[in-house]
């Protein structure tokens, strides 16, 4: 049974990569630590292969690993603050408004994930609760919250 989900794991992150390599790159704009993240996120999802329960999760759990390795990543390189650098912005970054995208790296962790998620990865808000181990109305809550404080943070 593990090797099964061992290569289902490995089937997801092939199948998914940029998927993962979008997410981490929403959190530290480089190209070569969000390849890192992914690296070592891909590498501790098949290491603990055998904590997932349900098949039916791989692609929630892969993202909750990923995401904890991108915020492990940033407090580890104390990079949450670093100046967004002019040759992050012309390569394939889809975060094309500069405002929008200081102001997503400012929120807490939780929100940052929720609207990454939500409005990059395009994922349905049921999806997003499991990733964030929250309640879907919760979810709800806190991505409207959160996109009326962005709004108010680019109208000044």
């Amino acid at each position: 049974m593990n090797n099964v989900m061992e290569n289902l794991i490995n089937e997801n992150l092939i199948k998914n990569y940029n998927k993962y390599y979008r997410l981490a790159y929403s959190y530290v704009h480089n190209e070569s630590d969000a390849m890192d993240i992914v690296q070592e996120g891909a590498y501790k999802a098949i290491l603990k292969s055998e904590s997932l329960k349900s098949v039916e999760y791989i692609d929630t759990w892969i993202y909750r690993i990923m995401i904890n390795e991108a915020l492990g990543f940033l407090r580890k390189n104390k990079r949450e603050s670093r100046e967004i650098q002019e040759e992050d912005l012309i390569s394939k970054d889809t975060y094309q408004d500069v405002d929008l995208r200081k102001s997503i790296d400012m929120l807490p962790p939780t929100e940052r994930a929720i609207i990454t998620l939500r409005y990059f990865e395009d994922l349905e808000i049921s999806q997003i609760a499991e990733i964030v181990d929250e309640n879907m109305n919760t979810v709800k809550t806190k991505l409207y919250r959160t996109l009326k404080k962005l709004q108010l943070k680019l109208l000044k």
